[in-house]
Formats: structure tokens, C-alpha cells, sequence
């Protein structure tokens, strides 16, 4: 599915989506930007019970001790 960005940023949930994940008037959706993609997650009543889970199998420890150790190399640099 293919929808387009208005130029004030909106843009519009199809409906089979909308009705597959039960988003209503009024939810909320979280946007996810991993660096190379982007995720939209409704958010349910329980936002963090939403996201469980949603880093498995990204080896996120790992890239934040790598961005920790870039981040440490430049405030070392002179």
C-alpha cells in the first residue's frame, strides 16, 4: 500500500490497515526511526506492553555501546 505526504506532513492510514490493528479516531501511533527504516506502532492502552519486544533480533546493545564508544572518541579528539 502506497500512500502520499501532504505538505504539511500528514498522511493517510488505509483503511484495511486502520482496520486490521483497530485504529480508531482519537489513537495514538508511536514512529520508530531505526537509522534505516521506520516502524508505526499503535500505541494501546498499555504503551510499553505495545512495544515489547519490537528490538528483538537488532542487536541494539551493540550498537549503543558502538555509538557510546564513537561519542567517546570525539569528545577525546582535540
Amino acid at each position: 500500500m502506497q500512500t502520499a505526504v501532504t505538505k504539511r506532513g500528514q498522511t493517510v492510514i488505509p483503511a484495511a490497515i486502520r482496520k486490521r490493528y483497530q485504529i480508531d479516531n482519537g489513537a495514538h501511533l508511536v514512529w520508530l526511526d531505526d537509522g534505516e527504516t521506520i516502524r508505526v506502532v499503535p500505541v494501546t492502552d498499555n504503551p510499553l506492553q505495545s512495544l515489547r519486544g519490537r528490538g528483538r533480533g537488532r542487536k541494539l546493545t551493540e550498537r549503543l555501546l558502538l555509538e557510546r564508544r564513537k561519542d567517546r572518541d570525539r569528545e577525546t579528539r582535540p
